[in-house]
Parts: structure tokens; C-alpha cells; sequence
């Protein structure tokens, strides 16, 4: 067997990979070059993202225009009601 300065040395590099890993990847300055343009290439900008109502005043303007676009498609003709089913 290899004995017990082996196992010094696996306990070593057990306890401080994890270590020098996170304190290499939790550098800001790796962060803001590597993370931050494959998030900005990734996600899309957050003024072009969904953004639900916060307050119930807000939600029942929503839930009215929602209301209202869903009753204008339902007054508008489909085309597949145009077509004669009898052929």
C-alpha cells in the first residue's frame, strides 16, 4: 500500500480543487468577461422580455384588453367558415 503520505496529499487535492476552483470562477472580473456576453447572447434584453402586472390594477387592465382581443377575434370571420362543408 502507499500509506499515509498518499493519502495526505488526496486529501490535499480533495479539499482545495473545490477551493481554488470557486475562487478562480468567482472573480468578478472572470464573471464580467466570460458569464455576462454569453448571458447577453443567450437571453434576450430585458426591455424586450414579458413583463406580468405586479398590482390587481394593473391585472384588471390586462385582463380586460385580453378579453377584448380575444371577443374582436371572435367577431372577425374565419376563413375555414367561409368554405361549404358539402362539397
Amino acid at each position: 500500500m502507499a500509506g499515509g503520505n498518499l493519502e495526505v496529499f488526496k486529501f490535499g487535492v480533495y479539499l482545495f480543487v473545490p477551493i481554488l476552483t470557486m475562487f478562480h470562477f468567482a472573480s468578478p472580473e472572470w464573471y464580467n468577461e466570460h458569464v455576462v456576453p454569453a448571458r447577453d447572447r443567450f437571453w434576450p434584453p430585458e426591455e424586450k422580455t414579458n413583463k406580468p402586472p405586479t398590482n390587481p390594477t394593473d391585472l384588471h387592465a390586462e385582463l380586460a384588453r385580453l378579453r377584448a382581443e380575444r371577443l374582436a377575434r371572435r367577431a372577425k370571420p374565419s376563413v375555414n367558415s367561409e368554405i361549404p362543408l358539402d362539397h
